[in-house]
């Protein structure tokens, strides 16, 4: 029973009663495992371009850039960098004072080589009295790490990676957020000069991301001859999800107010709603390398991208046919030939439709935003993997899936997880206006069925939390999609510290 104090609450979110109920009722139905039709594969819904097509799509991507479309790159930024940092917080709150696993004498025996070591350093000086060396010769490693992860030091363990040290130069250090700025002026600016990148970041970091791009933009601008057109924003509050008790009831703090948690990156669809642009690129933060080796991710970037325009020039033309009304049956049956083979959605019902049924039906299937993505070759990295789905309508499509996603027991769909070829690394460029420059409301082709349940706890009770579609999962459940291999070289993340000292990022 909602009380008023309850209902004020709800209200200043901007979260209905209907959407809190029926998230109360998610967890009590969960979520239904989605129907596989196989894992994608090169020939059978990844796409390996010839060389020939390559230099295509490549020459699709610069003759767009020197047209009028809007392009724009899309950084989810908020998440802190704490799990980064979790074998140190470990160390920092144990009992050993000296290395005593393999990742911590890792982390000492290459300290030098970190991005961050010369401002450390500066920090223990001042804070310790003594330098790195003198510190760790005193064995006195956890002031090191207590200066590196808090607040008296750099306090790397409360903020986001994206404003982290990841890359060491003659002319200064870079963070992710400048590698991407660097990235944008590569591959995403206009024939105006202009590069657009917009980062979601979280509220009480914004004024730290502000202030380093007023800091840097100036140079990389005159550095690669571009202007850069920064934007931010948060997750909105409307977005967060209720945590409920294992009864299936609101969780509520002890002051008793009901809690809401952040919805995970699903939530970020909205943002991108909010968005004005023609082409998006989307990017994970940590996802950066040296300019030494960018040349690989520029040259793909450019590929996918060129694939997009390509397929989505096609998709307008035959929009347009359908409209005008002057098709005949063998256009027809090309168009369904398009859907099935290059953007790989399926239905095998069509044979009994009518040519003007059948119009009707191929005009929705084709005027909704459109994206193509990145896979590489899997090797054992963790993250999702492309599958080839059945839709509600009982339409056959490319979809990225997460493995709560599958039943584990279905053996047939086990076995297509554990033997998919690719896997899924945030790599995707986004269409999403319609032949005529509207933008698709992005919010109308989600699919609510696919998120997810999670235990936490708060305060030491147990709690059960509701996690959106993702936004390369469902949240982009009813776009077209087309799923393109590119180099694993183009995949670098940086999910522990130590993953800086890969040769990618040194």
């Amino acid at each position: 029973m909602l009380t008023q104090q309850d209902k004020d609450f709800l209200a200043k979110k901007g979260i209905s009663e209907e959407k809190l109920n029926a998230q109360l009722n998610s967890f009590k139905t969960g979520f239904p495992f989605l129907k596989l039709a196989g894992a994608a594969s090169p020939g059978k819904g990844i796409t390996v371009p010839t060389a020939s097509e390559q230099n295509d799509y490549l020459a699709a991507w610069n003759e767009y850039l020197n047209g009028t479309g809007k392009v724009l790159k899309f950084v989810p930024a908020s998440g802190a960098a704490s799990r980064m940092f979790k074998n140190l917080f470990e160390f920092l709150d144990g009992n050993s004072d000296a290395p005593a696993d393999d990742f911590m004498k890792k982390f000492f025996d290459n300290i030098e080589k970190f991005a961050f070591y010369a401002e450390l350093d500066e920090v223990c000086k001042e804070n310790e009295g003594k330098s790195i060396k003198e510190l760790v010769e005193n064995g006195n490693y956890k002031a090191v790490i207590d200066n590196l992860l808090n607040e008296k030091g750099l306090n790397y363990g409360k903020l986001p990676k994206g404003l982290l040290k990841f890359h060491s130069y003659k002319e200064g250090n870079r963070t992710p957020l400048e590698e991407h700025l660097v990235e944008g002026a590569l591959y995403a600016g206009g024939n105006d000069g202009k590069v657009n990148v917009h980062f979601t970041v979280s509220p009480e970091h914004r004024p730290l991301f502000e202030s380093l791009v007023a800091e840097k933009a100036v140079s990389y601008s005159k550095k690669f001859g571009v202007t850069y057109s920064v934007s931010f924003s948060e997750q909105k509050s409307s977005t967060d999800t209720v945590a409920a008790t294992p009864d299936n009831e609101p969780f509520r703090t002890e002051d008793g107010k009901i809690l809401f948690r952040p919805g995970g990156h699903g939530a970020l669809i909205e943002n991108l709603n909010d968005l004005d642009a023609d082409i998006i690129f989307i990017k994970n933060i940590d996802n950066v390398v040296p300019d030494r080796l960018k040349d690989e991710t520029v040259t793909y970037k450019k590929l996918i991208a060129g694939v997009l325009v390509s397929k989505q020039k096609k998709a307008f033309e035959y929009i347009k046919l359908l409209d005008s009304g002057k098709y005949t049956h063998e256009q027809l049956e090309e168009i369904i030939r398009f859907l099935r083979d290059e953007l790989s959605c399926r239905n095998p019902e069509l044979k009994v439709l009518e040519d003007s049924e059948l119009a009707i039906y191929l005009r929705s299937k084709l005027n909704r935003p459109m994206r193509v993505c990145g896979m590489v070759k899997n090797v054992g990295e963790p993250g999702g993997g492309p599958f080839l789905a059945y839709n509600p309508d009982g339409t056959i499509s490319l979809q990225i899936l997460e493995s709560s996603q599958i039943d584990k027991n279905n053996a047939e769909y086990l076995a297509m997880f554990n033997g998919g070829t690719h896997f899924n690394p945030v790599d995707l460029v986004c269409a999403v206006k319609d032949y005529k420059g509207n933008k698709f409301d992005l919010t109308k082709y989600v699919d609510p069925q696919t998120g997810f349940i999670s235990s936490k706890s708060k305060n030491g009770k147990e709690l059960k939390a509701l996690e959106l579609p993702g936004l390369w999962n469902g949240a982009m459940s009813d776009w077209n999609t087309i799923f393109v291999e590119v180099s694993l070289g183009t995949f670098n993340p940086v999910k522990t510290v130590n993953d800086l000292l890969r040769e990618q990022h040194q």
